[in-house]
């Protein structure tokens, strides 16, 4: 398995955190890629990438609640990052209007600047969309015939919104532990999405599956992921791991 979408470099992780990379390992988590926040993150995940060197993968970017008055200045800084090492993706990017709509324009323009990193490094997407399914949509078409490509992470959306992202790109949808719960609509949604287009995640600290849900989450817990998807597409969390590790290193160019 691997976790495509983990913050185990944040705070919630600083007494335990080679715990938490032993038990993922212990879990069958071959690989885990670190999405970044913001400038402030930078360092916290740049010292667990080489902790954990050809185990753990930065990515970088600007998550939309992130995004600020100041925001030209730490997608200035994080230009000159990308000039001067290597990282997986652009992620943790996209829009958010469920908790503040000041800065939706900022967001939107943030975004566009990093989808043209995206094609410029020739890498791929990691979309955070929450409550701006339209917007993001928006600021995504005048890119959708120049070979976009990427994951939407923590997707709970329709089945019809997800072809419409599928019309974007190259994109998968990122599974984690939303999955698990009864009233994410997501047991009637999945069916009518080909395995081939998902990729599984925990977006460690946050959304546990059951039965931690409330609790912090970690890398090791993808297991759960991949179990309740081959509940779902009525298959064996083996046939999961095998089909979902395949489309992370193929979308990742992971080793």
């Amino acid at each position: 398995m691997i976790d495509t979408h983990s913050h185990i470099y944040s705070e919630e992780f600083d007494l335990d955190r080679r715990d938490v990379v032993s038990r993922a390992k212990k879990a069958g988590v071959e690989a885990i890629v670190l999405p970044n926040i913001d400038a402030e993150s930078l360092p916290l995940m740049y010292a667990t990438e080489a902790e954990n060197d050809g185990y753990c993968f930065a990515a970088i970017g600007l998550h939309p609640t992130s995004v600020g008055e100041n925001y030209k200045k730490e997608l200035a800084l994080m230009s000159n990052e990308l000039s001067s090492r290597k990282f997986i993706a652009i992620g943790e990017v996209g829009m958010d209007l469920y908790w503040d709509k000041t800065y939706v324009r900022q967001q939107a323009e943030a975004f566009r600047v990093q989808i043209e990193w995206s094609l410029k490094y020739d890498l791929p997407l990691i979309i955070h969309v929450r409550d701006a399914f339209a917007e993001t949509m928006e600021a995504m078409f005048p890119y959708r015939d120049k070979g976009l490509r990427g994951v939407f992470h923590s997707f709970a959306g329709t089945a019809e919104q997800a072809a419409e992202m599928f019309g974007l790109g190259d994109f998968y949808l990122g599974i984690n532990g939303i999955v698990t719960f009864k009233n994410s609509g997501l047991a009637s949604t999945l069916p009518h999405i080909d395995l081939k287009r998902l990729l599984i995640e925990t977006d460690a600290p946050y959304l546990a599956p059951v039965p931690f849900r409330g609790k912090r989450n970690e890398s090791s817990y993808v297991k759960l992921v991949a179990g309740q998807l081959g509940a779902i597409y009525r298959t064996s969390t083996a046939e999961i791991d095998r089909i979902t590790t395949e489309n992370a290193r193929t979308l990742f160019r992971l080793p």
